[in-house]
């Protein structure tokens, strides 16, 4: 005999859906200008501060992708920024971050060149599943924004 709870999809080990407590990490611009696609969310529903383009912000974690005034950012740049924010979630295993596709939507960047510089990310980020072919194998997903 057949059951609803029998015929449900199940969901994968490695997918953990966000939870209101989730730090939101999205990519942000040096300038802290919130306006558009994960950093807009941020600003209106995750606490982030307009103005302040890097770090810990209400639920919210920007992490930059783009220089001043919305420019371009050199990898080796983003890749600072990335470094700076696994420090400072392996500072703070307490926290869980809910890790977007930074810098791969407005900043321009491809999947391919941003994911691997998370591959030493701790274990209390969660990434966003477009990432899932460019990450380690114990590394855990959310879901997907956008």
């Amino acid at each position: 005999m057949n059951d609803a709870s029998s015929m449900m999809p199940t969901q994968p080990v490695d997918l953990i859906p966000p939870g209101p407590e989730d730090i939101f990490v999205f990519g942000s611009n040096l300038s802290g200008i919130h306006g558009a696609g994960a950093a807009a969310y941020a600003a209106n529903y995750r606490g982030a501060v307009w103005g302040v383009g890097e770090g810990l912000q209400g639920r919210s974690y920007a992490l930059p992708t783009k220089g001043l005034n919305i420019t371009h950012m050199p990898i080796t740049k983003v890749k600072e920024h990335v470094s700076k924010f696994i420090d400072f979630a392996n500072d703070h295993p307490e926290l869980s971050f809910q890790v977007t596709a930074v810098g791969c939507g407005l900043a321009g960047w491809k999947n391919e060149a941003i994911a691997p510089l998370f591959k030493n990310a701790p274990i209390n980020c969660r990434f966003d599943t477009a990432w899932k072919l460019w990450m380690p194998s114990h590394t855990r997903f959310w879901g997907t924004y956008g």
